[in-house]
């Protein structure tokens, strides 16, 4: 069974910056399909549609990034290392990690990291 999630519509101040940071980043955590549109950008995850997950991105010039978290799935601990190397590569600032998080769960192993516009994102293992 796969996930109910069918998709994150996130804001950011920049399109151009953000297509540049989610380029990087999307495709090698599973949304490999790139759409353009004029003020809303993203990624398709591999899957059928209507009901397979995207990730997309809105221009929004008076974006404010908070607290709230968006957390990719990793099939094992390497892979989190692995995207974790990415996140930096591609420009992910605020870096946690890769590191186990007893205070989720004794087998929770995540890297945290935020997008140039101060959104908060995590790849995680359990």
């Amino acid at each position: 069974m796969s996930t109910p999630y069918q998709h994150i519509d996130l804001r950011v101040n920049d399109i151009e910056l953000a297509w540049e940071f989610y380029s990087k980043i999307l495709p090698p955590i599973g949304f490999e399909e790139g759409w353009k549109g004029k003020s809303f950008r993203g990624f398709d995850a591999v899957g059928e549609g209507p009901s397979k997950s995207w990730f997309g991105f809105t221009e929004d010039e008076h974006h404010r990034p908070n607290a709230n978290r968006i957390s990719f799935w990793a099939a094992s601990r390497e892979r989190v290392d692995e995207l974790g190397r990415i996140m930096v590569e591609a420009g992910a600032v605020n870096v946690s990690g890769p590191r186990p998080c007893p205070e989720y769960d004794e087998t929770y192993y995540a890297v945290f990291f935020e997008d140039p516009f101060g959104n908060c994102l995590e790849v995680c293992h359990r």
